[in-house]
């Protein structure tokens, strides 16, 4: 059994699950409650940064130094596709003297490019594969 797995819960309503019991809602823009793939995919990419350099920036700046991550991101009208997404890191640092915070700065520029999974992997544009089980949830044989 796969670790994730996305259960639909209604119409139009979907619930992910994690193998360490997390879940999450996920349905269509205007749906409450519940969040779209394409936010999913964005918090993902917000989401990867901010794991990958908070002890950076709680080591610098103190455990209870405020840090937000936000994303937006630029869409054709009618598109089915992003163009690009832009991560912001909104990190206090404050408490560093000015090239404290320029060094700073960059070490967190260069860990999310060498170690956040997400982004790494939307720029590299790794193919997904999509098997179909045709038996039902139980069956899990593609094509039966």
């Amino acid at each position: 059994m796969a670790d994730l797995r996305i259960e639909r819960t209604g119409s139009h309503e979907f619930t992910a699950h994690n193998a360490r019991g997390a879940s999450v809602r996920i349905g269509r823009v205007g749906a409450e409650g519940s969040f779209t793939p394409g936010e999913l995919l964005q918090l993902a990419a917000a989401g990867c940064a901010a794991v990958t350099v908070e002890e950076l920036v709680v080591r610098r700046s103190g455990e209870d130094a405020p840090f937000v991550a936000t994303v937006d991101n630029d869409r054709r009208p009618g598109s089915h596709e992003y163009d690009a997404l832009h991560v912001a890191l909104d990190v206090d640092l404050s408490s560093l003297d000015a090239a404290a915070r320029e060094r700073l700065a960059a070490a967190i520029r260069t860990a999310v490019e060498r170690e956040c999974t997400v982004s790494r992997t939307i720029e590299k544009g790794t193919p997904v594969t999509l098997d179909i089980a045709t038996g039902g949830p139980e069956a899990g044989t593609a094509g039966e």
